[in-house]
């Protein structure tokens, strides 16, 4: 195959793999707790026709080389773990965490997976779970009759009632850091999991040994900026365009060579 025919063709997949990362990033605006994601390029193996360094003559070398390239791929998508907006909800399960550390959730098979995604609510248990039903871990339940509740910026949880106006602490949230946050893997749901790339999860206490603080009654936005998207968007289209382009000359070039050539 003619070798700009094969790099303009890596082209078109890796500018159309980066719109459809852009696509999610847009469409994810709204979504509480998304971390925006972006692409990694890197270029392929090179065709070495002449080595640097090689000897010229006897007594010289050649100070460059000639290789040709054979394009480019997408090597990862890493999201971007920047803090979001904080956006004012008063509900008294809606935490957001300022900082550093995720949320633990508990699935269905026992896994925990890890979320920005602080909208909680309660299930006909009283326990505090997900939208989807799954409870935070460590597991905490609210008692019948409760009349407020109060969660700390060390994620103490404090409920009263008519009986304890005073307050009783049923629980406390936890946040889990991680050495490479980036090696997480996203499921969806908001969720994330452990990887051997991210690392073991550092458990502790909101507001230590570097972990953020959690606040009550809000809820942390989606940080992806529809503007750097919008203008990453026409730059991935002009990129595909150029790549398209670049077929159509070398396609027109080999034309002429079947026709003129004899």
């Amino acid at each position: 195959m003619n070798l700009a025919l094969w790099a303009a063709k890596t082209g078109l997949d890796a500018q159309n793999t980066r719109l459809a990362v852009i696509a999610n990033n847009l469409a994810n605006t709204n979504t509480t707790g998304y971390k925006a994601g972006r692409v990694a390029f890197q270029d392929l193996l090179y065709q070495n026709i002449r080595q640097v360094g090689a000897q010229s003559t006897q007594n010289t070398q050649y100070s460059t080389g000639l290789t040709l390239g054979t394009g480019v791929r997408i090597v990862a998508t890493e999201k971007d773990y920047t803090q979001g907006s904080v956006q004012q909800t008063n509900g008294a399960l809606d935490l957001s965490v300022s900082g550093r550390g995720f949320l633990q959730i508990t699935l269905p098979d026992g896994t925990i997976a890890y979320t920005r995604d602080g909208s909680f609510s309660l299930d006909n248990q009283g326990n505090v779970v997900t939208a989807s039903g799954y409870p935070l871990q460590p597991a905490i339940n609210i008692p019948v009759g409760s009349q407020s509740v109060t969660v700390g910026s060390d994620g103490v949880v404090t409920v009263t009632s008519a009986t304890n106006p005073k307050g009783t602490q049923v629980g406390q949230v936890q946040l889990a850091d991680f050495i490479n946050e980036q090696g997480l893997q996203p499921t969806g749901n908001n969720l994330l999991l452990e990887s051997a790339a991210s690392g073991s999860p550092q458990v502790g206490t909101a507001g230590t040994n570097g972990l953020g603080t959690i606040s009550q009654g809000t809820l942390e936005t989606s940080n992806v900026n529809s503007v750097t998207e919008l203008v990453s968007m026409i730059e991935a289209q002009r990129a595909y365009e150029m790549n398209s382009k670049a077929i159509s000359t070398v396609d027109q070039m080999l034309q002429f060579l079947t026709t003129n050539i004899q």
